[in-house]
């Protein structure tokens, strides 16, 4: 009887074990069920991009109008003023207004276009990364509906042409340049009088304003692959017996505790015999600050950690 209840035991776990496929991927028989399919969630705290929550200032100068006679003035500044508002929404970047560059634009344009690579040379103390040139080339209404009668619904297609440029501040070179064209579609717009094309952005300067922003939005991806090839960095501003204040800080996405490498700007390597500069050198690392507190709007102090020999408009970078 023992014997038999034994046989009987060892015939049920071989059952058992041919119901539940084994974890080693074995061959499942028709009688076997559907594996238990096992969830894992992993959740990996590791930091692989240390500059993501570093923010990059960039300066967007005023909007260049080929066609200023066509619209308002107000509309083209409004414009600006909301596609500056948009893209710190997004909060990737810290985008300035032009008043607070220590340059003035107006000095460095000509021929519709600004000096960029010049103003990038007299603005590497400023603490800006980037200048972003926008260019409106065109605003124009592409087809609309039938006008006839006093109040009447307009299908209307609008295309915009814009020109965006953004130079890299510290190396002084282009690293954006791009003509877009951007279409944009208005359904079931009541007017109440005929109109030509200048006309209808003349009395609709609020109509402007939106085509111009959505427009330069266009280019909020773009702008910020591009930005991925400027370097986040700032200056030391000013030291104060044995505390160091740098114009980067808690906006900018330092934090306290942080270490920032000092490094001596670059510099250009002339071949005499040649006759030009061959390239510019990075400079040399003269040590490490850390980050011990915040002051104004986004300025930081810090303390020596390693080396000697700062001094004020010295570059930092994060040290990694």
């Amino acid at each position: 009887m023992k014997i038999l209840i034994f046989f009987m035991s060892v015939s049920f776990l071989a059952s058992c074990v041919s119901l539940n496929p084994s974890l080693d991927g074995a061959r499942q028989t028709e009688t076997t069920p559907v594996a238990i399919r096992r969830k894992i969630k992993d959740v990996d705290y590791r930091n692989f991009d240390d500059e993501k929550f570093l923010k990059k200032r960039i300066a967007v100068l005023p909007f260049i109008d080929l066609h200023p006679e066509q619209r308002p003035e107000t509309a083209t500044q409004n414009a600006r003023d909301a596609f500056i508002i948009e893209l710190n929404r997004a909060e990737k970047f810290i985008v300035l207004n032009s008043d607070q560059m220590t340059v003035n634009p107006e000095k460095y344009f000509k021929n519709n276009e600004y000096n960029l690579k010049k103003m990038a040379e007299d603005s590497r103390k400023s603490g800006i990364t980037a200048i972003m040139e926008g260019q409106i080339l065109d605003v124009r209404l592409k087809k609309k509906a039938d006008q006839i009668g006093i109040v009447r619904n307009l299908n209307a297609t609008y295309e915009v042409v814009i020109r965006l440029r953004i130079q890299n501040i510290r190396t002084g070179m282009e690293v954006f340049h791009t003509v877009k064209t951007v279409t944009l579609e208005e359904k079931n717009t009541r007017i109440g009088e005929r109109v030509s094309e200048d006309q209808l952005f003349t009395k609709n300067p609020e109509l402007v304003e939106i085509l111009i922003k959505d427009a330069f939005l266009d280019f909020a991806q773009q702008i910020q692959a591009s930005m991925s090839e400027v370097s986040w960095e700032g200056r030391i501003a000013a030291i104060k017996g044995d505390k160091i204040y740098v114009n980067v800080g808690k906006a900018t996405g330092v934090q306290v505790g942080d270490l920032l490498k000092v490094v001596e700007d670059s510099s250009e390597v002339y071949d005499p015999e040649m006759g030009y500069n061959l390239g510019k050198i990075s400079g040399k690392t003269k040590g490490t600050l850390e980050i011990i507190s915040y002051f104004g709007n986004d300025g930081a102090v810090a303390v020596v950690h390693s080396g000697a020999g700062f001094k004020e408009s010295d570059r930092v970078e994060m040290f990694q």
